[in-house]
C-alpha cells in the first residue's frame, strides 16, 4: 500500500509518541507498504513550531533527514496540479495543509494514514477506517 502519512502521525511514528495507534504503526512498518511525507506536513510543522504552538516538532525539523531516513519515508513535494486540485476540493474543510493532503493522496493514489477524523467524508482513500 502506498502511504502518504499526515503530519501528526509522522511525529508520533518518529519521536516513539504513545498516541501513535497500534494499527498506524503497524502499517508503518510493514515492509509491504511505502511511506511518503508531504511537504506541506513539514509547512505546517515549521509554522506551528515557529509560533510556539508545538514545541516538539522543533528538534525534528533541524534532523528531518534522519527522521525520514529511520522511518523509510520519501518526500512529496508541492506541484502545481496538486495546488489546484487543493482548491478545488468538494469538500467543506477549510485546512489547507488538509485539502493538499487529500489533493496529493487522491493524484497519486495514495491512502492517507491519519487519525484526524476530519477526513472521514473527504472521499479519499484512508488507510484507517
Amino acid at each position: 500500500m502506498k502511504l502518504l502519512l499526515d503530519t501528526h502521525i509522522f511525529v508520533w511514528a518518529a519521536t516513539g509518541d504513545q498516541r501513535l495507534p497500534a494499527d498506524a504503526a503497524t502499517l508503518i512498518v510493514d515492509p509491504a507498504n511505502t511511506r511518503t511525507l508531504s511537504a506541506a506536513s513539514v509547512w505546517e510543522m515549521s509554522i506551528k513550531a515557529a509560533s510556539g504552538r508545538w514545541a516538539e516538532v522543533e528538534l525534528m525539523l533541524h534532523d528531518l533527514d534522519e527522521a525520514l531516513h529511520d522511518l523509510q519515508t520519501g518526500q512529496l513535494p508541492i506541484d502545481i496540479p496538486a495546488a489546484v486540485a487543493a482548491g478545488r476540493l468538494d469538500w467543506e474543510h477549510r485546512d489547507p495543509f488538509d485539502r493538499m493532503l487529500a489533493a496529493q493522496a487522491t493524484l497519486g493514489g495514495f491512502s492517507l494514514l491519519t487519525v484526524d477524523r476530519a477526513f472521514d467524508h473527504s472521499g479519499i482513500p484512508l488507510a484507517l477506517s
